[in-house]
């Protein structure tokens, strides 16, 4: 008798460490997930979007760091350097 109530407390032991270690993956959240091809498809789809708006804002706060950092060479008057950048300003300017 008591080898059996060791196996059981061995045994509910054993699946409560299971139970917490699915809890903490989310593995229910997948679960779901894959057997629901709506809430999969609309995941995705605010996903792309969300990432293509991060996208787009990031390459304009670079493009817009790179045009200011040109322009204050461009102020230094370095002779090649200096027209070259200043053709790229002006055309970047005129395309606003």
């Amino acid at each position: 008798m008591f080898i059996k109530k060791e196996k059981y407390n061995l045994l509910e032991h054993g699946i409560e460490k299971l139970n917490n270690t699915l809890q903490q993956s989310n593995i229910h959240e997948l679960a779901y997930l894959l057997g629901n091809k709506k809430e999969m498809l609309k995941r995705n789809l605010f996903a792309g979007i969300f990432r293509g708006i991060g996208i787009g804002i990031g390459v304009t706060v670079i493009t817009a760091i790179l045009v200011i950092i040109m322009q204050k060479i461009v102020t230094l008057n370095i002779p090649v350097i200096g027209e070259y950048i200043s053709d790229i300003v002006e055309i970047v300017e005129k395309s606003r």
